[in-house]
């Protein structure tokens, strides 16, 4: 938003000659009020920007409750309560490690390259650039990678190294990685001011995060998963592949909606403000008009893997799954999320038609090696991911690249939309750097905790499921009992009471 200007001595001549004192006070003070007026703007601008960064971090904080939803139904009925408590911990472990460390690890300014040495604790915050809602949002990312690893390692993992991991992610291997592509400081940031190098003449573009969030979760997981093991039953003896299905396909679509819900905050309010021309005044070229085209992409991506998704699994296996169709449309939002701002809608619908066949062969990749991902969260995080970020250095085109990453002319853009290949280099690199990063620190991570007995639980209590060994009952539980034999209270109305008859889920492990 422009403030209106005012200067006196120009004024002045206006209001009856420049030797004129009346007319000099008058002009005084009619600048005095624009003066006032254009700071009353600026506040508003301000708040108007806060409050746009504000909803969208309750929009990605609302995704903690898609996660949760999708996690408890893709896992069977005896281990619904562990994958619940370990979402709601990911959220609150995740907000004291990144309040303590995470944030200054990730945007600590002025820092190097490669990580941030400020704002421990948020010390001096609020300032100009840094205040209490883009800390708020920025953890609600954070978070969000941590999500990702524990669908990876469900049912077979003790509760202390859900902990631990969740802790050492958000508050150091996920903030290393965000402050390299995000922070003006970082060493591979598209963002980083005039005068400093870019990567490739480039930086990388990962808008709101395919690999920053998704691979990065992706990555983790699969060493997670790759060190547990599968589940037992998940491969029979002749190295077969078993499906374990989650218990309540309700709460996978249920889930599905609410991460769907929730990426509008993601993708679109990753523009962080939002009151912010392109154009001359009164256009309709603004920050406001980018951020509805990132909506579409989003949308347009994700619908279109869910479909391509629907009818290629409808040919493998001659029926309609709904579970499958709710991954692949993940699938798709996590591929569009690194370009969704600079890319046409025309090219979110190839993003998401790839994305789908992306997912559906590392699916079948990894029942060949036998790898178990409950969630297929490695395959669709990972996965999908790494070709959203090869996607954007395919198609990014040069004005919006120019609009979102402003005062560097000549900035390189997709290769396929006539940028060259210096933008698909860096967007390669990022691939590499995360997936080496991510495995150097959280491989023997998981390693170590295997090798102390703190990563896998035992087969008895796996089989018998984790809700009844380590939380202390099943999350059904029904009781139906009436003493009085009647289903009748004394006031005549039908009432349930406790019961020494209790219908929980089966304990055996099925096949």
């Amino acid at each position: 938003m422009s403030s209106p200007s005012c200067s006196a001595s120009d004024l002045a001549p206006l209001l009856g000659g420049a030797g004129n004192s009346s007319a000099a006070a008058a002009a005084q003070y009619i600048c005095s009020q624009f003066d006032t007026m254009a700071l009353q703007l600026t506040d508003a601008a301000s708040a108007i920007d806060t409050t746009y960064l504000l909803f969208s971090a309750y929009l990605v904080f609302s995704m903690q409750l898609g996660f949760a939803m999708l996690c408890a139904g893709s896992v069977r009925a005896k281990n619904t309560m562990n994958i619940m408590l370990t979402n709601v911990l990911d959220a609150a472990a995740g907000a004291l490690f990144y309040y303590l460390f995470g944030f200054a690890f990730a945007f600590g300014a002025p820092s190097n390259g490669f990580i941030g040495r400020h704002f421990f604790g948020l010390k001096r915050i609020p300032q100009p650039g840094f205040d209490y809602s883009y800390f708020l949002y920025q953890w609600a990312f954070a978070i969000a990678a941590a999500g990702i690893t524990s669908g990876s390692i469900a049912e077979r993992t003790q509760f202390v190294a859900y902990l631990i991991y969740s802790s050492f992610l958000t508050g150091f291997v996920y903030p290393v990685v965000s402050h390299w592509f995000w922070s003006t400081d970082g060493w591979a940031s598209a963002s980083r001011p005039v005068g400093n190098s870019l990567l490739f003449r480039s930086g990388v573009i990962d808008f709101a995060g395919s690999g920053v969030v998704h691979l990065v979760g992706g990555v983790a997981g699969l060493w997670g998963a790759f060190i547990e093991g599968p589940r037992i039953g998940r491969f029979d003896h002749a190295s077969r592949s078993v499906a374990l299905r989650g218990h309540s396909a309700t709460l996978v679509v249920l889930g599905t909606f609410l991460l769907w819900f929730g990426w509008y905050g993601f993708n679109p309010g990753s523009f962080i403000t939002i009151d912010k021309s392109y154009g001359p005044i009164g256009s309709i070229h603004g920050q406001w008009s980018a951020v509805g085209r990132t909506a579409v992409t989003t949308t347009l991506a994700g619908c279109t893997a869910a479909l391509t998704t629907l009818f290629g699994k409808r040919l493998q296996t001659g029926h309609w799954n709904v579970i499958d169709v709710c991954n692949g449309l993940l699938g798709g939002f996590a591929a569009i999320t690194a370009g969704c701002s600079v890319v046409e809608p025309w090219a979110a619908v190839i993003c998401g038609f790839v994305a789908a066949w992306v997912l559906i062969g590392l699916n079948k990749l990894a029942a060949k090696v036998k790898f178990d991902d409950p969630l297929e969260a490695t395959q669709l995080h990972g996965g999908c991911g790494a070709w959203g970020i090869i996607f954007t250095g395919l198609f990014a085109r040069e004005k919006y690249v120019n609009e979102v990453y402003p005062g560097r002319p000549g900035r390189p853009y997709g290769l396929f939309m006539g940028g060259g290949g210096r933008l698909l280099a860096a967007q390669i690199v990022q691939i590499l750097v995360i997936a080496g990063w991510v495995s150097c620190t959280m491989g023997p991570l998981f390693y170590a905790l295997h090798r102390m007995g703190l990563l896998r639980i035992s087969p008895e209590d796996e089989m018998a499921g984790m809700d009844l060994t380590r939380h202390g009952g099943f999350a059904y539980i029904y009781h139906d009992d009436d003493d009085s034999g009647t289903g009748h209270d004394a006031a005549g109305g039908f009432m349930l009471k406790s019961s020494n008859v209790r219908v929980e889920p089966n304990a055996t492990n099925p096949v």
